[in-house]
C-alpha cells in the first residue's frame, strides 16, 4: 500500500473505530521536506511538540507533499476531502481555486518581516473565509517561507532590467507585476528551475533566497535582486473541519495554541534574520551560518525602484485582482492589509 493509501486509511479508521489511540493520531501533510521552514519548524512541531504538549494524547503520522509526489494546488483539495487531517502548502499553490486568496501574497506589500507579519494577521479573517467555504478546513496558522526574491543568469541592475526578461513567478499577483514592467511571467514548477535557468527557458527566477541557496539555484543564477518581488510565500496549516469537530474542545485547544506559540511564531520571529543571513550565503557578503557562502552578485533596491514597484502595484495588479475577485474582496482587503500597509485600491 502507498504512503497515501496507509494515510487515508488512517483517516477513515480514525473516523470509524471507537479507540483512542487511532482517533488521536492526526495524519499531517507539510510543505517542501527539503526547504529550512519544514525541517525547522514543521517537522519538530508535530513529531515532537505536539506530543509532549498533549501529554501524549495528540500524535501526527506526518510526510510532506512532494514525498507523497502530490502537487502543491492539490493539498487543500486533497484536504477538503479527508484524504488527510492536516495540510500545509504555500497558499499561492491553491489560488486556482480561490482568486480571492491571491490578496494574502502581495509582491512588495512589505519589505520586512515585522510589516509582512501585520499583513498576514488582517488578512487573517478573509483567509479563514476562504479556507472554510472553499476547502472545508480550518486554518490553524499561517507561517512565512523568507521573502520571494530574484535569482537571473544574465547581467541586472535595477528593476527596469527585467523588462524583455522571462520570469518565473511565484503566483499570480507576481506574474501580473512582472508583465506590468515589461518582462513575460513564466509558469515553472520550483523543482524545474535550475534546468530552466540553466537552459535560457526563463532569464530570471522567483523564490525564497533560503529555498534557493538550498536549492543551489546559486549554480545556475549570477545576479540576486533582495526586493520581495514574490511576496513572503505564506504557507498556510489547515485541518479538515470534519476532523476538526471530531476532536474535545482540550484537543482543539492543544492543537490551535501548540501551532500558534510553537510553530508559526517562531517562524516569523526568525525570518527577518533568515533573510540576512541568506543573503550573506549567496552572495558571500557576509559569514554564513549554514554552509559554504557563495559568489552571487548582489543588486541592491534603490529608491526609484521601491517607487516604481510601489506605483505599479496600486495601478495595475491590485485592480487587477479586485476584478478577477469579485464581490467584497476588495473593501475588505483595504480596510485590513490595506490599512496595516498604508495601500489601498482603486475605486473603479
Amino acid at each position: 500500500m502507498t504512503y497515501l493509501g496507509r494515510l487515508t486509511t488512517c483517516s477513515l479508521l480514525a473516523l470509524s473505530v471507537g479507540g483512542p489511540a487511532l482517533a488521536e493520531e492526526l495524519a499531517v501533510v507539510g510543505s517542501w521536506s527539503g526547504l529550512p521552514l519544514h525541517k525547522q519548524y514543521e517537522a519538530p512541531f508535530w513529531s515532537e511538540k505536539l506530543p509532549e504538549l498533549s501529554g501524549g494524547g495528540l500524535t501526527a503520522a506526518l510526510t510532506t507533499h512532494d514525498q507523497m509526489g502530490i502537487g502543491g494546488g492539490d493539498v487543500y483539495r486533497m484536504l477538503s476531502q479527508g484524504v488527510f487531517d492536516v495540510g500545509m502548502t504555500v497558499a499561492d499553490y491553491a489560488v486556482a481555486d480561490s482568486a480571492a486568496l491571491e490578496a494574502l501574497d502581495v509582491p512588495l506589500i512589505a519589505t520586512d518581516a515585522a510589516t509582512a507579519k501585520k499583513a498576514v494577521e488582517a488578512a487573517r479573517p478573509m483567509v479563514d473565509d476562504i479556507y472554510r467555504d472553499v476547502f472545508n478546513a480550518k486554518v490553524l496558522g499561517i507561517a512565512p517561507y523568507p521573502p520571494q526574491v530574484v535569482f537571473c543568469n544574465t547581467e541586472i541592475g535595477s528593476l527596469d532590467d527585467l523588462q524583455g526578461k522571462k520570469v518565473r513567478a511565484s503566483g499570480r499577483m507576481t506574474a501580473k507585476f512582472l508583465e506590468a514592467l515589461g518582462a513575460e511571467g513564466v509558469n515553472i514548477g520550483f523543482g524545474e528551475v535550475p534546468g530552466a535557468l540553466q537552459r535560457g527557458v526563463v532569464d530570471c527566477a522567483i523564490t525564497g533566497a533560503g529555498s534557493g541557496y538550498n536549492a543551489g539555484w546559486w549554480e545556475v543564477s549570477t545576479h540576486l535582486l533582495p526586493l520581495p518581488l514574490g511576496g513572503w510565500d505564506p504557507v498556510v496549516t489547515a485541518i479538515n473541519l470534519d476532523k476538526w469537530n471530531t476532536l474535545s474542545e482540550d484537543q482543539q485547544s492543544v492543537l490551535e495554541t501548540g501551532v500558534r506559540d510553537h510553530f508559526e511564531a517562531p517562524a516569523w520571529e526568525t525570518a527577518q534574520t533568515a533573510l540576512e543571513n541568506d543573503i550573506k550565503c549567496l552572495t558571500g557578503s557576509g559569514e554564513c551560518p549554514y554552509g559554504d557562502a557563495r559568489g552571487m552578485i548582489l543588486v541592491e533596491a534603490s529608491a526609484a525602484d521601491a517607487e516604481k514597484a510601489k506605483a505599479v502595484l496600486i495601478s495595475e495588479v491590485l485592480p487587477d485582482w479586485a476584478a478577477r475577485a469579485g464581490g467584497d474582496w476588495a473593501e475588505r482587503w483595504s480596510a485590513s492589509v490595506g490599512k496595516v500597509t498604508g495601500v489601498s485600491i482603486p475605486a473603479n
